[in-house]
């Protein structure tokens, strides 16, 4: 099951990694039990930290990383040229349900073995890096990514600051 095709739709912001640079990205939620609750790794990882492998949704929105299908693979993270994703892990060592509404440096690991265990993820920290190459969506073993340049409209909804432009006007109800 990767990540819906249709992603964003059915999915609400329920917070944000900040990076320190003054970018950040959206964790969306639901989520759903995918891949990671039926992977040998991850579910032997998860049982080693005692924690448990529950719904918790998917992270970034232009570079969108199915947690909920990760299974702390690292194809993505070796393939891509411009560095977007690191363990998150590696920089913040909490449960995934917990990296809601958290700060991070971008100082993690982006070495493919480097991972925590395989409770760790795939965080695209650096989403407004990305050179739409598409190499992480084709390497991904479940499929998890979905890179789309045209969610970054749904990214600025989430955000507050999209404007619909009706018949070349500002729409006057739109909320700044």
């Amino acid at each position: 099951m990767p990540i819906p095709e249709d992603f964003p739709k059915g999915y609400k912001p329920i917070g944000k990694i900040d990076q320190s640079d003054g970018h950040f990205h959206f964790r969306w939620g639901p989520g759903r039990l995918a891949e990671a609750s039926k992977d040998e790794n991850c579910i032997a990882a998860f049982k080693a930290r005692g924690e448990k492998i529950e719904p918790v949704g998917v992270s970034g929105t232009m570079v969108a990383v199915d947690w909920d299908s990760c299974v702390a693979d690292g194809a993505c993270i070796e393939a891509c040229p411009v560095q977007v994703f690191q363990w998150y892990r590696t920089e913040k060592d909490i449960p995934a349900k917990k990296a809601v509404d958290i700060a991070m440096a971008g100082t993690g690991s982006s070495v493919k073995e480097e991972r925590k265990d395989y409770t760790d993820k795939a965080d695209p920290i650096r989403e407004h890096d990305c050179i739409w190459c598409m190499a992480c969506v084709s390497v991904c073993p479940p499929q998890a990514i979905k890179v789309d340049q045209s969610n970054l409209e749904h990214h600025e909804k989430a955000a507050g600051t999209f404007t619909k432009m009706e018949t070349g006007s500002a729409n006057p109800h739109a909320h700044h």
